[in-house]
């Protein structure tokens, strides 16, 4: 967890104006976000909107059987709560703590009331709203067509790209749950990306040692992702800002972390 978060740590936060952040600002509370605490359970209201710094939430689907599948990861890119600009209040899914750290949150009116303003923080959130649609679009191709090896990869990259740092903390048991796939196969999967130099794994401590390795097992899901993002989300620091995505074969885009805290 960082030891001092401060609010322009969430890049959507700091691409907004000195005037809109004026506004905002003196709302924010800051909440610490333990690893997996529930922060929007499934058709419950939706109180806040949350803004990440340095923590990574994932929204699950979970079945009536108990079985769960993570459908997209939110991190300091962004914030989670789009469902209430977008008219709802309540969202099937469960938002769960991936990683621990910390967010700031505003009271879901203070957000609505900013986004009528029809300014820039309604333009920042369609944006972001297209991304997320992307992620989820491209996790169910995921899930259907490829292997949970690549499934792996792809998770494993979207995780940490949304941190400072190459480690994630957390069991088997959790990726397993994450994926929507059977412990058995997580550590298969994993005992691969190891023996291939890309990852180490012990005692729920995931390192990624080798990012183009990694990025080379992973399928083309997570390319697809990335790519989308750097398109709409232009004021993320350290990307590469895609003009015509034609033109800009995904082999070419550079190997270093989507995002840094």
């Amino acid at each position: 967890m960082s030891p001092s978060p401060e609010p322009k740590q969430n890049h959507l936060l700091a691409a907004l104006s000195p005037e809109v952040q004026g506004r905002l600002f003196p709302y924010l509370e800051l909440v610490p976000l333990p690893l997996r605490a529930v922060l929007y359970e499934a058709h419950r209201p939706m109180r806040h909107v949350y803004f990440p710094t340095d923590s990574i939430v994932s929204l699950q689907y979970v079945m009536e059987s108990g079985a769960s599948t993570a459908i997209l990861v939110v991190g300091n890119e962004g914030l989670l709560g789009v469902s209430l600009m977008m008219g709802g209040e309540t969202t099937p899914s469960r938002s769960l703590v991936q990683s621990a750290g910390y967010a700031y949150r505003l009271p879901r009116q203070r957000v609505k009331d900013e986004f009528n303003r029809h300014g820039q923080l309604l333009i920042l959130m369609l944006r972001y709203t297209q991304a997320l649609i992307t992620q989820v679009s491209q996790t169910a191709v995921c899930n259907r067509h490829h292997s949970i090896d690549q499934q792996l990869c792809r998770w494993l990259l979207l995780s940490v790209d949304r941190l400072s740092h190459n480690h994630l903390t957390m069991t088997q048991d959790f990726i397993a749950n994450m994926l929507g796939v059977r412990r058995e196969g997580v550590t298969q999967a994993a005992m691969k990306l190891q023996q291939a130099g890309a990852i180490s794994y012990s005692r729920g401590l995931v390192k990624v040692l080798d990012r183009p390795k990694l990025e080379s097992m992973s399928c083309e899901c997570y390319q697809v992702v990335k790519k989308e993002t750097e398109m709409l989300l232009n004021y993320l620091p350290q990307r590469q800002v895609i003009t015509n995505t034609d033109a800009i074969p995904v082999a070419t885009l550079p190997n270093t972390p989507a995002t840094v805290a």
